[in-house]
């Protein structure tokens, strides 16, 4: 025989009704933050994907020295830099390296001139045409002997 008598149909639903409220609660504040961090991860990767689109993730907020052609021979972080080379400046590169593929050989470089990219800021309380340093270029030639790029 069974122990739920015939006049109590809801005997099993009872305890469920008991901690209903609770796992809706705890449902909330498990959901809630998954949901907005889902969002953000979401709308930072559309961000970079666009910037990829428009060329300017690989360079950002960096000095990108080029050689004559256009070759990009190596990216300094601008937040490492203390100061950034003036147009006659010598700098020393460390190139693509020593072998024999290298296109660029480490050595000194001597800065021609330098190209400072600004872009404006846009986030909440800044300031009317703000603008921030987001990449600088220097174009240089090559004063090593054993390669000189003509620009």
């Amino acid at each position: 025989m069974s122990s739920v008598p015939p006049e109590c149909p809801t005997a099993m639903i009872d305890p469920i009704l008991q901690i209903s409220p609770y796992t809706s609660f705890v449902g909330f504040v498990i959901g809630l933050p998954t949901a907005i961090a889902t969002y953000y991860q979401a709308f930072k990767t559309r961000q970079e994907a666009q910037q990829a689109r428009a060329g300017t993730l690989h360079s950002m907020d960096c000095l990108e020295f080029v050689s004559g052609d256009g070759t990009c021979i190596n990216l300094v972080p601008l937040d490492t830099l203390h100061s950034l080379p003036k147009p006659g400046d010598v700098v020393l590169l460390p190139g693509h390296g020593m072998d024999a593929d290298g296109e660029f050989l480490p050595g000194a470089y001597l800065v021609e001139g330098i190209e400072h990219i600004y872009s404006q800021m846009a986030y909440k309380g800044g300031r009317p045409r703000e603008a921030r340093l987001t990449k600088t270029v220097a174009k240089v030639t090559s004063l090593n002997p054993a390669l000189t790029v003509d620009g």
